[in-house]
């Protein structure tokens, strides 16, 4: 397998201290889109966790507030404008599909055009920041609880992986300094701002201050697959000044485009060169016309972006005064999902919301007690709050 590396990737991986035996398993990596790579590798990208699902999930008439998902589809526009490529599908991806999504990427983020590289989803560069930047010499530093993809690449490619705890006295936004203190020369500090699972904020002002005093030759990666339903300011602003910084960006969140697969990385172009250098396939280029039309499409959208995330933020903080009433602890959250701390193990009570025909979403090992819920459609967190009130009772 080590052969589907390019000779510039080998001689790379070598010299940061990977042995060849190691190859195999950076090919295996890169060397399968994200749906694949799930599949073979369920430890790597929560797989696993999908066996903790209930069985009937998929059953009609299940309210499903489980995986982060939006609540309805893409944007009408989305929809308009993937139908329209569908014609198109006899073609291997009209080049200007691709064009028009990182231009208009770009004039929405104020980057560059030459910043930005499209993905099918953002598990292949999430993955390929770890590949290129950790080592056997050089690991990788996270808060927990936060999506597990980046420690679990980590793992699976043998380099070092740290965490640092989210703490209730700061919000539990991720701590910067801790991150710095706990591995002063790692090769990625990874951030996920709102923060999979709390939906908590990193502030910029933060993100700004590890970008200047992390060491040289280190990545600040900072993962914003829920940054629209925040509103907030993006560290996108960072990109342009500094080679050490990559961001990456989703569309199937706020864009409810989940299926189609399609994702964003903003960085600067030596540094998306020095992520490609491995293997010759350039996962990048293989994306879905589809996908590339609909995105195109979305990401203009500015005013039906604020009134999706206010119907959100709405049902949001319905549910969050239903929970104060009864008692219940929680995370307040900036993002589409929350944290429900249950004060007894979370398993069991997933199964009873199962028995009422809706999924919730999973807990993580760090917090055995506490759910992650998604905010659905108003309807879908009324039946939610109803179903609490018999379960918790």
């Amino acid at each position: 397998m080590s052969g589907l590396i390019t000779e510039e990737g080998q001689d790379d991986l070598l010299e940061r201290g990977y042995s060849r035996r190691q190859f195999g398993r950076v090919a295996a990596l890169l060397g399968m889109q994200s749906a694949a790579i799930a599949a073979a590798f369920p430890h790597l990208l929560g797989a696993a966790e999908a066996r903790e699902m209930p069985a009937d999930r998929d059953k009609s008439g299940m309210i499903r507030i489980g995986s982060n998902e939006c609540w309805t589809g893409p944007f009408p526009a989305g929809i308009a404008a993937g139908e329209a490529a569908v014609r198109l599908g006899n073609r291997y991806e009209p080049t200007h599909m691709r064009r028009t999504l990182i231009e208009n990427v770009a004039a929405v983020e104020n980057v560059p055009a030459s910043h930005i590289l499209p993905w099918p989803g953002s598990s292949d560069p999430l993955s390929r920041v770890i590949v290129t930047f950790c080592s056997p010499t050089r690991g990788l530093v996270t808060a927990n609880p936060t999506y597990e993809a980046a420690w679990r690449t980590a793992d699976w490619l043998q380099a070092k992986s740290t965490t640092v705890p989210l703490k209730a006295a700061n919000r539990y936004a991720v701590d910067v300094r801790a991150l710095l203190a706990a591995d002063p020369h790692a090769g990625v500090y990874y951030i996920c701002s709102p923060n999979n699972p709390t939906g908590t904020l990193t502030p910029i002002a933060d993100i700004a201050w590890l970008l200047d005093n992390k060491p040289a030759g280190s990545i600040v990666l900072v993962d914003e697959a829920y940054i629209h339903f925040a509103g907030t300011q993006s560290a996108a602003s960072l990109v342009t000044r500094s080679k050490d910084i990559i961001v990456l960006r989703t569309f199937s969140k706020l864009f409810g485009m989940a299926g189609l697969r399609l994702g964003l990385s903003l960085a600067h172009p030596e540094t998306h060169q020095k992520m490609m250098r491995y293997d010759g396939a350039n996962q990048s280029g293989t994306l879905s016309i589809v996908a590339l039309a609909a995105g195109g499409a979305s990401v203009l959208r500015a005013q039906d972006i604020v009134a999706r995330r206010n119907e959100m933020i709405a049902a949001r903080e319905e549910t969050f005064a239903f929970l104060k009433k009864r008692g219940v602890s929680f995370i307040p959250s900036q993002a589409n999902m929350f944290m429900i701390d249950w004060k007894k193990p979370a398993a069991p009570i997933r199964q009873a919301f199962a028995a009422q025909n809706i999924d919730i979403g999973r807990s993580w090992t760090l917090w055995p007690n506490c759910s992650r819920i998604t905010v659905g459609s108003a309807a879908d967190m009324k039946a939610f709050c109803g179903a609490l009130d018999k379960i918790v009772a």
